[in-house]
């Protein structure tokens, strides 16, 4: 049941929101490539070598384009669904150990409320790394829990759950390199430190479990090495983890306690209980399960905070510990002023949803959005302000519940109603709707290829175009006209595009314009779509601009 909440939350914007700048389209563009190559050690986006993270969620990614679609096709849906499978592992994992100590139906809501969490869901949506993290990792702590409890008087944990374990560690490992084996180091270093007692950590079958965490990552380790001369390795380690460690990358540097104020917001709808599972942690730190939930959470979370690289991702493997508590804090009556901060908090951030939909309107949409923002902006209002209202009435449970279903409901509107209206956003799917209709895609088989394109490089174009598609300046942009292939060319470009054609002597005919925005960098765009004068024939005007 957590799992198919999970599912609820995630697949409406699978299905509607366009490949997104720039991670998901990298990833999707890479898996692309693997499956057209054949090669799948090495991870390629175009020409360049892509030695950031491991293999695993592209070899997923291509077992789920194999089964469900193809390569050709370049349905974003179908990679997507690694990520939507990794949300509802990690909220059927949630449930499954939290229920080892609270109970079930505490187990059931502690997986509904993770599964439904806004950070959650919306990576549900996204073809990268961080929902299959999130699944593997929660999968790993929870079998770990199990154990836990069963030394502590609670079910007996079986074998399953070492082997989960272990499982959950190879395969977060393949996924993302080293952050599935870091939380649960520091998960247990936690639990010894506050028990002093590590005797159950036996249960774990270590010489198995590290024959396990070989057999799942040592060939694909072993053949990328071989493969790359060791290079996967320098620029994994060197080039990317290092700088992360050292300084905020990439522009992503912030303070100490950037994660816990934005929590409310992503953790929506369950910030209404974030106060009742401070509380709870505060007064029953010693019971097993609220020990091994702050285990998990506090040392990890510390670290990620104390991190000069932040990102509002990195922090998702720990909010099953969040809802551990919250679902610990509803087995027991909460007080007066639990329960009004919570509704206050839950209010708040219930609000300030609603009133970013309207600004999105406002910024990238029109008047024939605005329906969808209502809707998408009153469910999520009524998510933080009826869940709130239910909590004061001293209905705990059912203002969980309501929350969670309306937080559902109003994630959904947003990104399968509102998001994919906001046309100035998607230029890579507007610009591929329109070459698709002039025929002007390669995969159509009337048009050469490669496509060009001049003063525009985000990869949600090369994924829609094709991994041929060469991102270059305007000179080349003329060279492809010269030689009756299409040219994209940006505004910027324009002047040199038109210098350079006189000078292959060729003429470029305009097939539409198409404006918008360039959010990954905040430029407006305008993008020329071009062909060759005599490919369009005689007489043949401009098939029209989009705004």
């Amino acid at each position: 049941m957590a799992a198919l909440v999970a599912f609820l939350a995630g697949l409406p914007g699978l299905l509607a929101v366009p490949p997104l700048d720039r991670d998901e389209s990298r990833f999707a563009q890479a898996t692309a490539q693997m499956l057209e190559s054949r090669d799948f050690v090495v991870i390629r986006y175009q020409d360049e070598p892509r030695f950031k993270k491991p293999v695993g969620i592209h070899w997923l990614q291509a077992a789920s384009v194999s089964l469900l679609s193809s390569p050709e096709a370049r349905e974003i849906w179908a990679y997507r669904i690694p990520s939507l499978l990794g949300a509802m592992l990690a909220a059927a994992a949630c449930a499954w150990g939290a229920t080892a100590f609270f109970g079930a139906p505490a187990g059931l809501l502690a997986g509904a409320m993770l599964g439904a969490t806004f950070l959650l869901s919306t990576e549900a949506l996204i073809a990268k790394t961080d929902a299959m993290l999130c699944g593997t990792t929660t999968l790993a702590i929870a079998a770990l829990a199990r154990l836990y409890a069963e030394a502590r008087g609670g079910p007996p944990a079986g074998r399953r759950a070492w082997v989960l374990f272990w499982t959950g560690i190879a395969v977060g490992t393949l996924v993302k390199g080293p952050i599935a084996p870091l939380v649960a180091a520091l998960t247990i270093g936690g639990l010894v430190l506050m028990d002093r007692k590590p005797g159950w950590l036996a249960r774990l079958n270590w010489a198995w479990g590290l024959i396990i965490v070989a057999a799942i990552v040592g060939p694909w380790a072993g053949a990328v090495t071989v493969a790359t001369d060791g290079g996967f390795w320098s620029a994994a380690l060197g080039g990317d983890l290092a700088p992360k460690l050292a300084g905020g990358q990439e522009t992503h540097g912030a303070p100490p306690g950037y994660h816990t104020l934005l929590a409310p917001l992503l953790m929506f709808p369950m910030t209404l209980m974030l106060p009742a599972a401070a509380v709870t942690a505060w007064r029953r730190w010693r019971e097993p399960g609220v020990r091994f939930a702050l285990a998990w959470l506090v040392p990890a979370w510390l670290l990620f905070e104390a991190m000069p690289t932040k990102l509002v991702h990195y922090t998702l493997p720990l909010y099953g510990a969040v809802a551990w508590l919250a679902a610990a804090a509803l087995t027991e009556p909460m007080g007066k002023r639990t329960r009004w901060t919570g509704a206050a908090l839950a209010g708040l951030f219930g609000v300030l949803l609603a009133g970013g939909t309207f600004y999105l309107v406002r910024l990238y949409g029109d008047g024939s959005d605005v329906p969808f923002a209502i809707l998408a902006a009153a469910l999520l209002a009524a998510a933080g302000l009826g869940g709130g209202y239910l909590l004061v009435r001293r209905a705990p449970a059912a203002a969980d519940v309501g929350a969670v279903g309306l937080g559902l409901a109003g994630h959904a509107a947003l990104a399968a109603g509102l998001a994919p209206r906001l046309d100035p956003l998607w230029l890579s799917s507007r610009t591929e709707q329109v070459m698709e209709k002039a025929q002007l895609l390669p995969e159509q088989g009337i048009a050469d290829a490669p496509v060009t394109v001049a003063g525009y490089a985000e990869p949600s174009l090369v994924f829609a175009l094709g991994t041929p598609t060469e991102l270059a300046g305007a000179e080349d942009a003329a060279q492809a006209i010269s030689e009756h292939r299409p040219a994209v060319v940006e505004q910027r470009e324009e002047a040199d595009f038109e210098k350079a054609l006189s000078v292959y002597r060729a003429q470029a005919h305009l097939v539409a314009t198409v404006k918008g925005l360039d959010y990954s960098d905040g430029k407006k765009m305008t993008l020329r779509i071009y062909e060759a004068a005599d490919a369009a024939g005689p007489g043949v005007t401009p098939q029209g601009t989009q705004p």
